[in-house]
């Protein structure tokens, strides 16, 4: 039996914290070329609707990625075949340094793919990235290629 046949829909999980720093911010601009003033003007952003500056969408997407990545059993990870892509993402909330985040999944799906040379199957997880506030800060659909 594949690790895709035991992955049931309807299975939730929730992923351990990470709180978004003045570092992240920072770094994630420079991996990609990103300065907009809404990341890196702190004066700029004072004076703006948010008040302060926020986190790239990007970043706490990424982010989300890696929590994802470590919530999952050494045997999930080995069934892990690629990350197949992303349905109806959407930033629904501002990130602020300092918040802190994590992640709601709910598998709504799995698709057999007979005729992959390596994996079983596609596996859809409805997520939802959350601040401390436990406010949906990004929505999306994961797609994961699993053996």
């Amino acid at each position: 039996m594949s690790y895709f046949e035991t992955i049931d829909v309807g299975e939730e999980t929730r992923t351990e914290n990470r709180t978004i720093t003045e570092a992240d911010v920072v770094n994630f601009a420079g991996v990609s070329g990103d300065f907009n003033h809404l990341h890196m003007d702190e004066e700029r952003m004072s004076e703006s609707g948010f008040g302060e500056r926020i986190a790239h969408g990007m970043l706490v997407f990424s982010v989300a990625t890696g929590l994802l990545w470590q919530s999952r059993s050494e045997e999930e990870r080995e069934a892990v075949v690629a990350f197949y892509g992303i349905n109806d993402l959407r930033f629904r909330q501002p990130v602020f340094i300092g918040d802190t985040v994590h992640v709601e999944t709910e598998v709504t799906e799995t698709r057999e793919k007979p005729d992959h040379p390596i994996a079983s199957g596609v596996v859809h997880l409805e997520a939802e990235i959350k601040n401390q506030h436990d406010e949906v800060v990004i929505s999306c659909e994961f797609l994961s290629l699993m053996k």
